[in-house]
């Protein structure tokens, strides 16, 4: 039977579409795939100026190349920049320019099904921990300046959203997480005062710019799935299996409100075997297919160290079940 690619764009607006679609919130293995180097991070602004824009070419073609090979129906491109830990740099950025570029290349050149993807935070996320003890003592005793540091965080995040959507991005996620395997990091008041508010006024401005807005959180968000349903994004992504969040229950919790992006834990990718991770990600889409808006893919990001022989497993079970009709 021919592979039907899914149609990410109609499961993001509520349609039909005859197979589930595969996206990766970040996919760290297009080198690994493509066979040659495809710079991000320190090695792309290690290279001279005069090499940038013939490795952001090169970089395009090979995106593109792999993104067919394994039937993604929407990739993200590299973000800004963002240290994993003080003085770490995380390893899929590019400079504020160049990520530009990119986007406009892949934009230009891609085939009309492949949906362009960015994270753009564009909601306050818990602390991080260099400043967690400070953080959460002005959460308790000055609630106003973290109010206007929400209020930065949401004007950042909208003024980035339009320069990307300029260049061809139909779809931005902010990836803010809001909770931890035990639930929500804010409590009812904080999550009223400082989060879901600005989670609608994001999800709004960015259909205004004529995008979908998306939004990543791990953790446990149980309690939060109906205010995230009706909050206007278009998709929820990660429902983290390693916080407890069943995806099938999730979705019929939302019923058919805003799709679910997710969820073959990250960590069986990285230390799994490839018929584990084949047997996840088909028993993902038996339980889920049939109640529509489900986009298949890694519960977080598809790091370095997940060998090739895993996710091409993830990708067989997508052609062997990732069909609707």
């Amino acid at each position: 039977m021919a592979l039907i690619q899914g149609d990410i764009r109609s499961v993001l607006s509520g349609k039909k579409t005859k197979a589930v679609p595969l996206w990766e919130l970040e996919f760290h293995l297009w080198e690994e795939f493509a066979g040659r180097p495809v710079p991000f991070g320190k090695a792309f602004t290690d290279l001279p100026d005069s090499n940038r824009e013939k490795a952001l070419m090169d970089s395009a073609e090979a995106i593109l190349e792999v993104s067919d090979k394994l039937h993604f129906s929407a990739v993200t491109i590299p973000g800004g920049y963002w240290e994993t830990s003080p003085g770490q740099p995380a390893f899929y950025w590019l400079p504020d320019r160049s990520r530009l570029r990119l986007a406009e290349r892949l934009a230009a050149s891609k085939p009309p099904q492949l949906l362009l993807v960015a994270n753009v935070c564009g909601v306050l996320s818990m602390p991080d921990s260099p400043r967690f003890m400070e953080f959460c003592t002005r959460l308790l005793e000055d609630p106003d300046s973290v109010q206007a540091e929400a209020e930065e965080v949401l004007a950042r995040g909208i003024e980035d959203a339009s320069k990307l959507v300029d260049v061809g991005v139909e779809a931005v996620c902010s990836p803010s997480d809001i909770a931890d395997n035990r639930g929500p990091f804010f409590n009812p008041e904080q999550m009223d005062r400082f989060i879901l508010p600005c989670l609608r006024r994001w999800a709004a401005a960015v259909r205004d710019l004529g995008a979908f807005p998306i939004l990543h959180t791990d953790g446990n968000v149980n309690s939060y799935l109906d205010a995230i349903a009706e909050s206007g994004v278009s998709a929820l992504q990660a429902v983290d299996p390693l916080a407890g969040m069943d995806i099938k229950k999730a979705q019929e919790k939302v019923g058919g409100r805003i799709a679910l992006a997710g969820n073959v834990d990250c960590g069986l990718l990285v230390s799994g075997r490839p018929e584990t991770v084949f047997a996840a990600a088909k028993s993902l889409l038996l339980s889920c297919k049939s109640g529509g808006k489900l986009i298949l893919g890694a519960s977080n990001a598809v790091q370095r160290h997940v060998p090739i022989a895993n996710y091409l497993a993830l990708t067989e079970a997508w052609e062997q079940y990732g069909r609707i009709e």
